[in-house]
C-alpha cells in the first residue's frame, strides 16, 4: 500500500539536484509540480558529475529543500 502511495505521489513531484554555487553542498530540491515556476526563482544549482554527487553524499554534505508554490 505504501509503495502505491509513493508512486502516485511521485507522479506529482519535481526535483532538481546539484551543487550550491557558493557552498560544497549537494542540494536536493523537491516540490509539487504546481511549484515548478518557483524553482526558477531560487539560486542556481551547478550540474556536477556523478562522482562528485557520491563524494558529497558520502561526506554527509546534503541539504534537502522543499519548494512551495
Amino acid at each position: 500500500m505504501e509503495k502505491d502511495l509513493l508512486e502516485a505521489l511521485g507522479q506529482h513531484l519535481v526535483w532538481r539536484i546539484g551543487r550550491a554555487e557558493e557552498e560544497e553542498v549537494l542540494v536536493v530540491r523537491v516540490g509539487l509540480a504546481s511549484a515548478t515556476p518557483r524553482f526558477r526563482e531560487l539560486p542556481r544549482l551547478l550540474n556536477i558529475p556523478d562522482a562528485e554527487v557520491a563524494r558529497l553524499a558520502e561526506e554527509g554534505r546534503i541539504r534537502v529543500e522543499w519548494v512551495e508554490g
